[in-house]
C-alpha cells in the first residue's frame, strides 16, 4: 500500500492513478478540499483510500501509516502559496516532512519520496539543470528556500536512519485538475476557450515574453515519473531526482499549439527575452530515464489537444 500525503491535491491524483495503472493500491489523504477527478473517482472506497491527515500532528502520521499497513510513501502534501504566515509555513513545511519521516521509521517503511521542485536551481546561469548541480545556498523564493531546507534535512535523516529517501524536483506542471489558475498554460487555454483576446497582463511580471521558455510537463506524464522514481530499484540511500519533460518549450511554442487546437483567438505577448531569461531551462532527465525507464508521452501539442479535449468535455479544471 502506497501512501500520497496530499493525494487530493494535483499532481497527487495524477501520482494516484499511476499507482493505481502500476498495480499498486493508494492512501490519499486530504486536508481540506475534495476532489473525484474521472479518471481515478471511480476507485474511490476500492483500490483508493481517502482518509484525512494533518502532517503537522506527529500521532495522526504514525497512525495512519500503522491503520493502513503502508510499506512505501510519496509526500507531497504541502500548505496553500501564501496561505500561511511566515512562522506557520515553516512549522507546516519543516514539522510535516519531519513526522511523515518518522511515521514511516516507526512503522517500518524503507522508502519515502519527498516532493521538491525545479526553484531549487533558480540560482544557475543556465540549463538543462542536472541533480548534481551545484546550488547557492540561500533561497530567493518560498519554494526553493523550503524545497533546499527539505532535500538537507532529507540527506540528513536518511544518513542517520538508513531509510532510503528520493526527492523528486518537479518541474512546472499542468493539465487536468490543475485547479490555481496561476501558470501559463492554464491562463493561456481557459483564455483562449473563452475566446477573443487572451489576457495575460495579471500575471506575474506582466504579459510574459515570447523567448521565455521554461520544462513543461504534463500532469499524467509528472504522475508516472513519480511512480516510476518511487519504484525504481535500490541504488543509493539518498537520491534527488528530476520530473519533467527534460525539453524547453518557449512561450511562443505554447502559444502556437493553443493557436492549433483553437483557431481564430488572439494570444499577445511581448516580444523577445524577460529580464530573467535563461537559456535552455530545461531539466536534463539523464538520470532519472537510465535509472527508471521514464519516458515522458505529451509533448505540447499533444498536451494541449488533451487539455482542451478535458475541459471540452465539461471538467472545470
Amino acid at each position: 500500500m502506497i501512501l500520497i500525503t496530499g493525494g487530493m491535491g494535483f499532481i497527487g491524483l495524477h501520482t494516484a492513478r499511476a499507482f493505481l495503472d502500476a498495480g499498486e493500491d493508494v492512501v490519499i489523504t486530504r486536508f481540506a478540499s475534495w476532489r473525484e477527478p474521472s479518471f481515478i473517482k471511480d476507485e474511490y472506497g476500492k483500490r483508493v483510500i481517502v482518509d484525512t491527515l494533518d502532517t503537522t500532528s506527529p500521532f495522526d502520521c504514525v497512525e495512519l501509516v500503522r491503520k493502513h499497513k503502508v510499506d512505501g510513501i510519496v509526500h507531497l502534501a504541502v500548505p496553500g502559496l501564501g496561505a500561511l504566515s511566515v512562522a506557520e509555513d515553516i512549522r507546516v513545511n519543516i514539522m510535516g516532512l519531519l513526522n511523515v519521516l518518522e511515521a514511516a521509521r516507526l512503522n517500518g517503511v524503507k522508502r519515502v519520496s519527498v516532493g521538491s521542485s525545479t526553484p531549487l536551481y533558480s540560482g544557475l546561469a543556465h540549463g538543462p539543470f542536472a541533480e548534481d548541480a551545484l546550488l547557492p545556498l540561500h533561497g530567493d523564493s518560498y519554494s526553493s528556500t523550503f524545497k533546499k531546507t527539505q532535500e538537507i534535512l532529507s540527506k540528513h535523516y536518511s544518513d542517520r536512519t538508513g531509510i532510503e529517501i528520493r526527492t523528486l524536483r518537479i518541474s512546472s506542471i499542468w493539465g487536468p485538475v490543475y485547479h490555481s489558475g496561476a501558470n501559463l498554460p492554464s491562463r493561456m487555454v481557459h483564455g483562449a476557450l473563452a475566446g477573443g483576446t487572451v489576457d495575460l497582463s495579471g500575471a506575474f511580471g506582466g504579459v510574459p515574453y515570447e523567448d521565455d521558455n521554461t520544462d513543461l510537463c504534463y500532469g499524467s506524464d509528472c504522475g508516472r515519473c513519480i511512480q516510476s522514481i518511487h519504484m525504481a530499484p535500490s541504488i543509493t540511500p539518498f537520491r534527488a531526482y528530476n520530473v519533467g519533460s527534460g525539453v524547453c518549450t518557449s512561450n511562443a511554442e505554447l502559444r502556437d499549439a493553443v493557436l492549433k487546437a483553437i483557431p481564430g483567438v488572439q494570444i499577445p505577448l511581448r516580444a523577445g527575452q524577460g529580464p530573467n531569461y535563461r537559456p535552455n531551462a530545461c531539466l536534463d532527465l539523464t538520470r532519472t530515464t537510465t535509472e527508471t525507464g521514464y519516458r515522458p508521452r505529451f509533448d505540447v501539442e499533444r498536451g494541449v489537444t488533451d487539455y482542451v479535449a478535458w475541459l471540452k468535455a465539461g471538467n472545470r479544471f
